[in-house]
């Protein structure tokens, strides 16, 4: 028997693809009510309309007011999940500004724009769940991954702030960290994709990761290993796993 989730209303944002999307019918499926944000509301209507208790609330994570109305919108919750990723490959011989100031400003400016409307509500309320959907791209440098990887580092070590800072509370912090999913954003890669995960096999590995109530959690393994113990090895060394994608 599944545990209890440690919310009972979750708000998502990044519901309409990918894992966010995948993650919202997972939930559903173990009883949870929802709150379905990301700027798409045709997709989050599509979605909400085959689930049982989801309300949808459109959001631009990279304009506070947006972000600001969505939090006033979206009403009680006290549950809350991240997962925004925009992504575009990009190698620092092949520079795109323009590229890397939207995988920031979304990724982790926007991160923050909406934990600033969460972290006091669950603060005042003593409680509440906060998910973090980081990457195994956030542990070190990898080829290709301006803009992303860093970004993605930062929303990580938000979650171990996070985590330090309310430890004294009753808020569950946790961040979850996938390798490859298959979703419109990789299909711009042109490399091969060591265990690549359909989006619903990414969200059975977060809700293990729930149910667990670690703060870390990596997956798939062992592709996964490469990453959380390669970031203690030498940078030559790991670098040098790298070498024919260089």
């Amino acid at each position: 028997m599944a545990k209890d989730l440690p919310a009972k209303r979750y708000w998502i944002v990044g519901a309409s693809e990918g894992l966010g999307r995948a993650l919202a019918e997972a939930l559903d499926a173990r009883g949870a009510s929802l709150i379905l944000s990301a700027r798409s509301e045709d997709r989050l209507k599509d979605l909400a309309s085959g689930l049982r208790d989801a309300t949808v609330v459109p959001i631009d994570v990279t304009d506070p007011e947006s972000v600001s109305n969505a939090a006033k919108n979206a009403g009680d919750f006290d549950g809350f999940i991240y997962s925004v990723g925009a992504y575009e490959p990009m190698k620092s011989t092949e520079w795109d500004g323009d590229a890397a100031r939207m995988m920031v400003a979304t990724n982790i400016t926007g991160c923050l724009n909406v934990l600033g409307e969460v972290v006091p509500r669950f603060v005042e309320m003593n409680r509440g769940h906060i998910a973090l959907i980081g990457s195994l791209s956030g542990f070190r440098g990898l080829p290709g991954a301006v803009g992303y990887g860093l970004s993605k580092a930062a929303v990580m070590h938000t979650a171990e702030n996070l985590r330090i800072d309310l430890s004294k509370t009753d808020i569950l912090v946790q961040r979850m960290n996938p390798g490859f999913i298959k979703t419109r954003l990789t299909e711009k890669n042109e490399f091969n994709m060591p265990q690549l995960m359909e989006p619903d096999e990414a969200a059975a590995h977060v809700l293990k990761a729930i149910d667990k109530r670690v703060f870390s959690y990596s997956f798939p393994k062992p592709f996964s290993l490469m990453f959380t113990v390669g970031q203690h090895l030498p940078i030559a060394w790991f670098h040098g796993l790298f070498k024919g994608m260089v």
